[in-house]
């Protein structure tokens, strides 16, 4: 089905990813006997539904129509697969990174471990939580590559995109391990700036829009190209979330803002709060910051030495400079009405959120 008029408001959208993302679930769980993996697909299919901002879809459907390709099921089907990759990416992290909660919801790993101690099964239920969750996430990075595969555009300009999909997945477990590294790095500015670019930047928002345009048959420089809009957008965005990592509200979030500072975590915001920190603020910050048991007490008191060492406001202040050249940039792209419009208003929207 061809929609004629595409509407530009994100939250109309967002509704034809979900139902595209709904409708491929559910015939991955039709395809499948009942052979004791229902609760994988009933896991999944929370996980993956239960809301989210489908930034990445929105992006690579703008790409699309930018270069001119028409509105219509194929380029929605396409788009809603990047949900998918994300989801695989999210599911991992939170692996990593030892998170419960996620959009408001137990995390994938927490769902299993908890779903074992209910059944009084044998072993450790945090190890089945952490094993089953991690093969749920391999299933989601299968996933999206079987409905970009399948999304109904040309076979031609499927290739195109997924030469800029291959290269997106790449980038993003080589950021996921250069944020393991980074945890018993040198805790520099430069280094988590380095994992922000690999690790979200550039699946954010560069790739996405590049998908789409290469989907659009876009020329390779126009392609390229994009990529100066993309990168600063994609850092101010994770900028963005790692002020909303300390400092947001988990009712609004649907996570927890302990969550870094107890894993130590090692944001730009952090490695900006220790360089700028006095000798009492640094030690202050030595025995709160990775204290898997820190309270709200502590991090009250990890926030109030952020804020006094200007490195809150210096975050801001980055990433408003990321949202000066992405603009700039975006001006000077040959891009179709109304994609320049929705792109200039997703750029305020990713950069600026409090969710």
């Amino acid at each position: 089905m061809t929609v004629t008029v595409a509407p530009t408001d994100p939250a109309l959208l967002r509704d034809r990813f979900d139902a595209a993302l709904a409708a491929f679930l559910d015939r991955q769980r039709a395809g499948w006997s009942d052979d004791g993996t229902a609760v994988v697909h009933a896991v999944l299919h929370r996980f993956v539904l239960a809301g989210g901002k489908r930034v990445r879809p929105l992006f690579c459907y703008w790409g699309w129509r930018g270069f001119g390709g028409p509105d219509g099921a194929p380029i929605v089907a396409a788009a809603a697969a990047l949900e998918l990759f994300h989801a695989f990416a999210l599911i991992h992290d939170d692996i990593l990174d030892r998170s419960d909660r996620r959009r408001g919801q137990p995390t994938v790993h927490r769902s299993f471990a908890d779903l074992h101690a209910r059944s009084g099964w044998c072993g450790d239920p945090e190890a089945y939580g952490r094993d089953a969750a991690l093969l749920c996430g391999d299933l989601c990075a299968a996933w999206s590559g079987q409905m970009f595969h399948g999304c109904g555009l040309d076979p031609a300009r499927v290739r195109h995109g997924l030469a800029v999909f291959a290269q997106m997945r790449a980038e993003v477990i080589a950021g996921e391990y250069l944020d393991v590294v980074s945890a018993v790095g040198d805790g520099s500015v430069a280094a988590a700036l380095v994992v922000v670019r690999m690790k979200t930047a550039r699946y954010t928002v560069t790739r996405p829009v590049q998908i789409g345009a290469a989907l659009a048959g876009a020329d390779p420089e126009a392609v390229a190209a994009l990529a100066d809009f993309g990168d600063p957008l994609g850092d101010a965005f994770q900028l963005r979330d790692d002020l909303l990592g300390v400092f947001g509200d988990p009712a609004a979030t649907g996570k927890s803002n302990l969550d870094d500072l107890r894993e130590g975590k090692p944001t730009v915001l952090m490695a900006l709060a220790r360089q700028a920190a006095g000798p009492a603020q640094a030690a202050r910050l030595r025995v709160l910051v990775g204290d898997p048991e820190l309270d709200h007490g502590g991090a009250a008191e990890v926030r109030r030495v952020i804020e006094a060492t200007g490195a809150r406001e210096r975050v801001e202040e980055m990433i408003q400079a990321r949202v000066g050249q992405a603009r700039a940039a975006l001006d000077g792209l040959p891009l179709a009405e109304p994609a320049r419009a929705a792109l200039t208003d997703l750029t305020t929207r990713a950069a600026h959120r409090e969710v």
